[in-house]
């Protein structure tokens, strides 16, 4: 379904399901509306999603995303119906197709839903039957992370992060530092900033975890500037941003546990690094991020205030009522959001 003529939307509206949904224009909407709800909240909230309820389906854990979802709706004046253990308390756990589950709760007439679920595709899968039953309109599905594929919502609001800060994305140099391989915020907000002229990346990573080749032929495609290397120290020199992803030991459950511990105890950065790092960066982590002394960024850095991780997740909130109301609050049939 297209969207209204009177607003420029993402490709695929009313779903979100991929960063390459989103050109400029579109962000430029979505960040607009994060700004907005800002007020709103500090106004006492809002009626638009009176009325409606987001359904959150989450197969694998999720704190941030789930509740940061979960409190943009009810801010809205919307309810929420969760399902937060998926996998093991749905009839996923009887061998039901996610398509299955889908039509299911289409019945019940969510105004939008909300997933994760551990493989990649899982969402588009479900965007592909979301529909309400007695009009044939999609009903809006968020991906809120499939796997090792994307979460284009921590795409946005990391992006909007960026630009709370910077006052544009435009000519960003970012460090991108981690589990490439694994992690799907990485790789979205990879393809997101990609869209800007003047970006340029440093992928930073130990060689088992090193960015896909489908992003590295997505950057070269759209000529990019974009350097790989495992040096931590050497990477994060003159970047605007650091944006740093913890190694993710659910994804080496079925390997070699003894790699994960070597990779996970060779990258951390600690102050030593930040020392490298420009005095007019930020750094980024989109949490969680490991505890203790193995950790991939220090509680101890905290007190650095280039390192704005708390307020990068309090974005993330803003940006989903944002997405919530462009999806959920327009008049598709005059072509504007509802006030």
């Amino acid at each position: 379904m297209a969207a209204p003529a009177a607003l420029h939307l993402w490709t695929g509206w009313p779903h979100v399901l991929r960063a390459q949904q989103f050109d400029p224009a579109a962000l430029d909407r979505v960040f607009r509306e994060a700004r907005l709800a800002e007020e709103i909240i500090n106004s006492g909230g809002s009626n638009l999603l009176k009325g409606k309820i987001v359904l959150t389906l989450f197969y694998e854990p999720s704190t941030r995303t789930r509740l940061s979802f979960e409190f943009a709706t009810y801010h809205l004046g919307g309810r929420v119906l969760s399902s937060e253990a998926a996998r093991e308390f749905s009839s996923a756990a009887k061998g039901e197709s996610i398509e299955d589950t889908i039509r299911v709760v289409c019945r019940y007439r969510p105004a939008a839903i909300v997933i994760r679920h551990y493989e990649e595709g899982a969402a588009e899968r479900a965007a592909a039957v979301a529909a309400d039953p007695r009009t044939g309109r999609p009903i809006p599905i968020f991906n809120a992370g499939d796997g090792p594929g994307q979460h284009p919502t921590q795409a946005l609001l990391d992006a909007y992060t960026i630009w709370r800060v910077r006052g544009t994305l435009e000519g960003a140099a970012v460090a991108v530092a981690g589990d490439l391989l694994n992690g799907r915020t990485a790789r979205s907000l990879c393809y997101l900033l990609a869209k800007y002229p003047g970006v340029s990346f440093k992928l930073i990573a130990p060689r088992p975890v090193q960015m896909k080749d489908d992003l590295l032929a997505y950057l070269r495609r759209h000529r990019v500037p974009f350097v790989q290397t495992e040096d931590l120290a050497a990477g994060v020199r003159d970047v605007d941003v650091l944006y740093v992803t913890r190694i993710q030991k659910e994804r080496f459950e079925n390997q070699n546990m003894d790699a994960y511990e070597q990779i996970r105890d060779a990258f951390s950065v600690t102050s030593d690094v930040l020392a490298l790092l420009p005095q007019n960066a930020i750094v980024m982590h989109p949490l969680p991020r490991v505890e203790g002394p193995h950790s991939e960024l220090p509680i101890s850095v905290d007190a650095d205030p280039r390192v704005i991780i708390f307020d990068q997740t309090e974005a993330g909130m803003y940006v989903r009522m944002g997405l919530l109301k462009l999806t959920c609050a327009v008049d598709r049939t005059a072509g504007r959001i509802a006030r």
